[in-house]
């Protein structure tokens, strides 16, 4: 029922009708040629949403400051257009806005403008790869005035208040940690002058703003990292920053250097809840509580725990800009969950990129794609589903480039039926469903189930297309037929305890495939997803586990069990890369757990034969070993289902092969969304774009 959700709330000046705030998220849309007419299509369609309380990706106070090229500058002149645009989107569509003011410190990049990062003191920077320049009494005293004199602009270009960026590793985070603030003088040397320079921060902002205006600090609730903050430090910087300094905390977690995972679906949800309730218990300002929650029942969790009084969602905005409306009006299965893949979000945010979303392709490219009919704003970005105007196409294949494309079809007015083989739709995605941390990937397959049944798409399951003359009464086609594991060639594959991963994966087998060791032929993705599932510790209960594992303090007793003895699980491959393809923000983390929980990795190897219990190698060393194997997963790839496209171009029909059947080579789900939203383009049937 979402009992807490939905209540009333204030944060400073500004009365909320839910608890529910858009968390921070640099777009990459921010340096964009346009005026700005893409990040006010992004923020009003969220505001349209019923987003309520919004917060901008950090707006730099400075050059210096900026985490990358696309970044906004609050400060410039140049950028008052945009940000006003922004503002101004959001505000008449009934919502409030907040501007993050930004400084990214040592990890700003030197390759961006060519300046040398800034910093408490001259500490190297993995993330940035640099080591910064230490910034002298009168610098230090610019910054502060840069901050205030941001909050003074945000006022003036419409916003409802700012939120000063004090987490995640950044500038002020930076002055508050051991680790990184050496100084001797008036801005470190003990914990009390460590936290001066983020209080006067905070303090000038506060003053610059003025009345009516919302100042929301967001405080690092732990930075996971050697020399960090204490937490007696975070907790007095807090009771600090709430003595009329600011109107809510909002509280992160973890710098871009920690070894833990913080935003990764292995991370289980709310697992970072206790940090926000440790703040809660010790001043009496709201506290906004972030990180890995993503949906609204999670929230409200999170809220009816008593951890925090109001709860940031990030990138579950991107999935789906509706996800409160749709929650209001108790529709679950309509929304489009966050699937913690960071793919499309925070892997291109990093490397300064245009953000967008796996699972909704038009995040970030609200101009150009149309909405669903139905959603806020969608009245004149396309015809009805099933209109006269609109041609008979068919999808052959429901994986998530079919599921997309027969989706993107309907929304711009086309009569679309969806051919799949299986018995339901989702494709790559229902394997992906078994493995740890990718559960919510179920939730994807089901909102495209309720979404194409919404927008009248006629599905048929467990419908095989043999040849291109089932398909020649439609005016297009649509061939997403997806990929098929590749065999190898190697003695002993015929062996009966040897599987394809698609055999392990299978949602709709019986019973336990693997046996009690595994040896797991291919080290990509998804040999590294078979070795995720297969040393994973069922049993217990996640967050207690998650915690154990990388050595946090539960300060709530949960219920525990031990778990299944993991099998021995062996994960090899030819190359000398561990899942290569793997996202940055994400490969790291995994493999991590994966030799936490004893998977052995060998690399390098060349492949003899497969016995009845174990594979014959060659190491690195060439030297002969046998890996014991009960079981042996083949992961060494996928070949495209594409037997319908010769018959298709011989026979003249307009089609368009998109996702694994257009070549398995380079398929990631990233891919395959993409290449579904823009079939209608791809086809020359597209729909009438609202382009203002």
């Amino acid at each position: 029922m979402l009992g807490h959700v939905w209540q009333e709330g204030g944060i400073g000046p500004l009365a909320l009708s839910h608890r529910i705030v858009m968390g921070s998220m640099h777009l990459g849309l921010e340096a964009l040629d346009d005026g700005g007419r893409a990040l006010a299509a992004f923020y009003r369609e969220r505001a349209e949403g019923d987003a309520g309380l919004i917060v901008t990706g950090g707006s730099a106070v400075s050059r210096v400051g900026a985490g990358g090229r696309h970044y906004s500058f609050v400060n410039q002149d140049s950028d008052a257009a945009k940000l006003r645009r922004a503002a101004s989107a959001v505000n008449r569509a009934g919502g409030r806005i907040l501007l993050q003011l930004f400084h990214a410190g040592r990890y700003a990049y030197r390759e961006s403008f060519g300046l040398q990062p800034v910093a408490p003191s001259a500490v190297y920077s993995a993330y940035s790869r640099c080591e910064p320049r230490a910034l002298s009494h009168e610098e230090i005293l610019q910054t502060i005035e840069d901050f205030a004199r941001g909050a003074q602009r945000a006022r003036e270009l419409g916003f409802a208040g700012v939120e000063i960026m004090g987490s995640e590793g950044y500038l002020l985070n930076q002055f508050m940690a051991p680790a990184t603030n050496l100084r001797k003088d008036r801005w470190g040397g003990d914990a009390e002058r460590r936290m001066r320079f983020p209080l006067q921060v905070a303090a000038a902002v506060r003053e610059a703003s003025g009345p009516g205006q919302a100042v929301v600090y967001r405080i690092s609730g732990a930075d996971l990292v050697p020399g960090g903050a204490e937490p007696a430090e975070v907790v007095e910087l807090a009771r600090r920053l709430a003595e009329g300094f600011a109107d809510a905390l909002d509280v992160g977690i973890g710098w871009h250097e920690s070894r833990i995972p913080t935003v990764q679906g292995l991370v289980p949800p709310g697992a970072w809840a206790p940090f926000a309730r440790a703040i809660r218990r010790a001043v009496t300002v709201p506290i906004i509580a972030s990180g890995r929650i993503n949906t609204l029942d999670g929230a409200d969790e999170v809220l009816g725990a008593g951890d925090a009084d109001f709860v940031s969602l990030a990138r579950p905005f991107l999935a789906d800009p509706e996800i409160v409306r749709k929650g209001r009006e108790r529709r679950p299965r309509a929304v489009n969950v966050c699937i913690a893949c960071n793919q499309a979000c925070i892997d291109r945010s990093i490397f300064d990129r245009r953000v967008s979303c796996v699972v909704n392709p038009r995040a970030g490219h609200e101009l150009e794609l149309p909405a669903p009919p139905g959603a806020h704003g969608a009245g004149r970005r396309g015809r009805s589903p099933g209109s006269p105007a609109g041609q008979r196409v068919a999808v052959v294949g429901g994986g998530p480039a079919g599921m997309e494309a027969a989706r993107a079809l309907a929304v711009a007015g086309h009569r679309v039926e969806l051919l799949e083989a299986a018995q339901r739709l989702g494709g790559q995605f229902r394997l992906a469903c078994r493995i740890p941390g990718k559960a919510d990937f179920a939730q994807t397959i089901a909102y495209f189930e309720a979404e194409l049944s919404r927008l009248g798409v006629a599905v048929s399951l467990g419908t095989r297309v043999r040849d291109a003359g089932a398909l020649a009464g439609f005016d297009g086609v649509v061939l997403a037929t997806g990929v098929t594991p590749r065999a190898i060639e190697l003695p002993g594959a015929e062996l009966p305890h040897v599987i394809s991963y698609a055999e392990l994966l299978d949602p709709d087998a019986r019973g336990d495939r693997a046996g009690e060791s595994v040896a797991i032929i291919g080290a990509g993705g998804i040999g590294v997803d078979v070795a995720h599932l297969l040393s994973h510790r069922a049993g217990g209960h996640p967050k207690a586990a998650f915690y154990a594992t990388y050595g946090l303090p539960l300060d709530r007793p949960e219920p525990t069990s031990p778990g299944h003895a993991p099998r021995r699980v062996t994960l090899m491959r030819r190359g000398s890369r561990v899942g290569e393809r793997i996202g940055p923000s994400t490969r790291w983390a995994v493999l991590g757990a994966l030799r936490l929980a004893g998977v052995e990795i060998l690399t390098g190897v060349g492949y003899e034969s497969i016995e009845p219990d174990a594979v014959l190698i060659r190491d690195a060393t060439a030297a002969e070993r046998r890996v014991p194997a009960r079981t042996v997963v083949i992961a060494a790839g996928q070949q495209p289902e594409d037997a319908l496209i010769a018959p298709l171009q011989r026979s003249g029909q307009p089609h368009v092969v998109i996702g694994g059947a257009s070549g398995a080579a380079e398929l990631d789900a990233e891919r395959a969304f993409r290449e579904g939203a823009h079939a209608p383009r791809a086809l020359g049937l597209t729909g009438e774009v609202r382009t203002g």
